[in-house]
């Protein structure tokens, strides 16, 4: 079994890690059957956030009866140490538990710091005291607050995107982490949905000692792939490596990651999905993506205002609003009839 260090922690876990998003889409049953089976199969560490609607409440319910034996992180989005108070108390209640093993700062557009005025990470070293959290993370979207975050000694973990469709800067940002005995856990190792071969995904994130990739997971057969992976991990071999170069080929450039942080959009364009459409409709099944439902979708998004809002707020520099365009257009080829794709159900 292939296990991962998360740097100072401490923390030893399976290469697997549970990235508990996804169950706000699924029942609070459906979400605990999944949480015991990746127990039961060997996955100890679980990722949510007070910001994943129902996720915290649906981990605390399933799995409050094994805490001692798994790790829980979880996240703040707060801007102030009084929103950062109410959250942390929101998931520890929720998760039914008296402390988390990893607690992260959610994405912010600066890095926390002793003395910066906001006052959160003052409250994230006196909840450390009170023993309500052991150790203080973050997460981003952003290399230049990373690149702060580890500079400044203060964060013990550091998660960031990272999949195969990576540039050489964010594996260099890996290694910093090695370097500096910090935790990386990888999000999106999927690239969120885009990279369809999970074996290649985990054989890629497996050339990495301190890389702890965290799947999103909602369904029992994307679970059972993952569990396969903790008795018998893939390792990159010629046709992962052929994969990875096809779909580098494909998809590497200016494309939606799908991470949101440009929503909510003024007219209501669900634009991490609408910007991406015609990677989805040669990567995912094409009757899924021309529903009435997503139809509708793509109208809303010929409403772009051009406000620059989205792009403001895109943590990958994106010109979202010509990236909505292009899409529009494909679609409207696809659903015409003017290209026909294979269906890959």
């Amino acid at each position: 079994m292939a296990t991962v260090t998360l740097g100072r922690t401490g923390i030893t876990v399976n290469k697997n890690g549970f990235g508990a998003l996804p169950v706000q889409r699924v029942t609070k049953e459906e979400a605990a059957a999944l949480f015991h089976r990746a127990y039961d199969g060997g996955i100890t560490f679980f990722d949510t956030a007070r910001a994943y609607s129902d996720s915290e409440e649906k981990l605390g319910y399933a799995m409050s009866g094994v805490r001692n034996h798994i790790y829980i992180a979880t996240k703040t989005a707060a801007k102030t140490a009084k929103d950062f108070w109410e959250d942390l108390e929101t998931s520890l209640t929720l998760l039914k538990t008296d402390h988390v093993d990893l607690y992260q700062f959610h994405n912010p557009e600066f890095c926390p710091k002793p003395g910066d005025e906001s006052g959160l990470y003052e409250a994230a070293l006196k909840a450390r005291e009170q023993g309500k959290l052991r150790f203080i993370g973050i997460t981003n979207h952003r290399l230049a607050v990373a690149h702060e975050a580890l500079d400044s000694g203060l964060y013990d973990t550091l998660q960031f995107p990272f999949c195969y469709l990576c540039s050489e800067k964010d594996v260099e940002l890996v290694e910093k982490c090695l370097l500096g005995n910090i935790g990386f856990i990888a999000m999106k190792a999927l690239s969120g949905g885009l990279i369809t071969n999970s074996a290649a995904a985990y054989a890629f994130e497996a050339q990495y000692e301190n890389v702890l990739p965290i799947w999103g997971i909602q369904r029992e057969k994307e679970l059972d792939e993952f569990l396969s992976y903790v008795k018998n991990p893939p390792e990159m071999t010629e046709e992962f490596q052929a994969v990875i170069e096809a779909d580098r080929k494909q998809l590497v450039g200016s494309f939606c990651r799908a991470c949101g942080y440009c929503m909510p959009c003024p007219v209501g364009i669900e634009i991490n999905t609408c910007a991406r459409i015609s990677l989805l409709l040669r990567r995912a099944p094409v009757k899924a993506q021309l529903t009435d439902e997503m139809q509708e979708k793509m109208k809303r998004a010929k409403e772009c205002l051009h406000c620059g809002q989205c792009m403001r707020k895109c943590p990958y520099g994106l010109d979202t609003p010509a990236l909505l365009e292009r899409n529009v257009k494909d679609y409207e080829e696809i659903l015409n009839g003017k290209e026909i794709l294979p269906d890959n159900f």
